[in-house]
């Protein structure tokens, strides 16, 4: 049986690298302290509501607000640093 040929190797291109100077990250204040008050705050909130509804077997309205408050300060706290 014939043996093929070996491939030869291609050489890879390499381009200069591109000389990047360092970028400064800004750097963010703290969150004001209304802000933490009213993520925590609203959270709290919520889960009184949650307690309530279900303690005094109240609409599922007051469970849906109190989900809603909740999840409001869980976003909240995306932006908080």
């Amino acid at each position: 049986m014939p043996v093929s040929k070996k491939r030869k190797p291609k050489k890879a291109k390499r381009s200069t690298p591109v000389p990047s100077t360092p970028v400064q990250a800004k750097t963010k204040e703290p969150s004001p302290t209304w802000y933490v008050v009213t993520m925590f705050g609203l959270m709290a909130l919520g889960v009184v509501f949650v307690l309530v509804r279900f303690i005094f077997q109240l609409d599922y309205l007051l469970l849906v607000f109190g989900l809603a408050l909740i999840g409001a300060g869980f976003v909240m706290t995306t932006n908080y640093r």
